[in-house]
């Protein structure tokens, strides 16, 4: 059975990073979820990547205690530095970033740290220039070289993530990339709404089929096409019912993830609530 699960940045206080892991444990856990997906911020938030092991241990400790687990683990670091960067020191820093992420993803349980390793565009960052796609290329498969020994001594797996970066943009393309490092501590983590644009999420999970070790649901209308078509789950243009079958399918068994941000302007607790509702339809529960 799919484990439902939800980001740590649906939470009021997530995006920030001020939130405090084991109070959105709490919330998640009154909402009707199964698991949570923390996510580690820049040195200084409440799960920085400056988080000790004692530190990472008491988190899971008490997150456990609640009746959850944390299956999974993301970041929002790999916008601000990846591993594909043109700058050499910010590669370097990625890399060590990436390294502390295994770390404390291994140390909450999670089996899997969604990954981002560099873009040719980031929309919502109107000043960081372009990058050639051959350039990230290159960056992107030397890093995670690089940083693949750390993730099999962690024995956790690199879930790349099919986002608005104008890279690895399609199924076959995603798939030969992960291929091409011959390694089962890379795979792909998809991202159900984020290709709606361009595709249909029921093709991607079958082409990926057993290389998918992470999943995202969110909604999208094509109609709007911009992040403002990012919308409640069941009220945007997925085929949830073909989404759910192309999972059974693949037999895939890990947590689907609900990513809802931002959250409402007021009451934000009330879409928690929905995004729950929703997940036990589409999950038939």
């Amino acid at each position: 059975m799919l484990l439902k699960s939800i980001n740590y940045w649906s939470f009021p206080g997530g995006l920030a990073g001020n939130l405090e892991p084991v109070e959105a444990a709490k919330m998640a856990k009154a909402a009707g979820f199964e698991a949570i997906e923390l996510c580690v911020g820049d040195a200084g938030t409440a799960l920085g990547v400056d988080a000790t092991d004692a530190q990472v241990a008491e988190i899971r400790k008490q997150v456990e205690a609640l009746g959850l687990t944390v299956p999974s683990v993301a970041s929002g670091l790999y916008w601000s530095r990846a591993l594909a960067d043109a700058d050499p020191a910010a590669r370097a820093q990625a890399a060590d970033d990436l390294r502390a992420m295994i770390r404390i993803s291994a140390g909450l349980g999670a089996k899997t740290l969604l990954t981002i390793p560099g873009a040719v565009e980031v929309f919502f960052l109107p000043d960081r220039p372009v990058q050639p796609y051959d350039e990230v290329l290159r960056y992107a498969t030397e890093g995670l070289r690089a940083v693949l020994p750390t993730a099999a001594e962690f024995k956790v797996r690199l879930g790349i993530e099919n986002v608005w970066n104008r890279f690895l943009l399609s199924p076959t393309e995603m798939a030969a990339f992960i291929d091409g490092f011959q390694s089962e501590w890379i795979g792909a983590y998809f991202d159900v709404a984020n290709v709606l644009a361009f595709g249909f999420p029921e093709q991607w999970l079958r082409i990926l089929d057993k290389r998918v070790v992470g999943v995202h649901f969110k909604d999208f209308r094509r109609a709007v096409g911009t992040i403002e078509g990012f919308v409640d789950l069941l009220e945007g243009d997925v085929d949830w019912p073909a989404v759910t079958a192309a999972l059974t399918e693949i037999g895939y068994q890990g947590p689907v993830a609900a990513e809802m941000i931002p959250g409402y302007r007021h009451f934000p607790e009330i879409r928690i609530a929905n995004t729950s509702r929703a997940m036990d339809a589409i999950l038939g529960r």
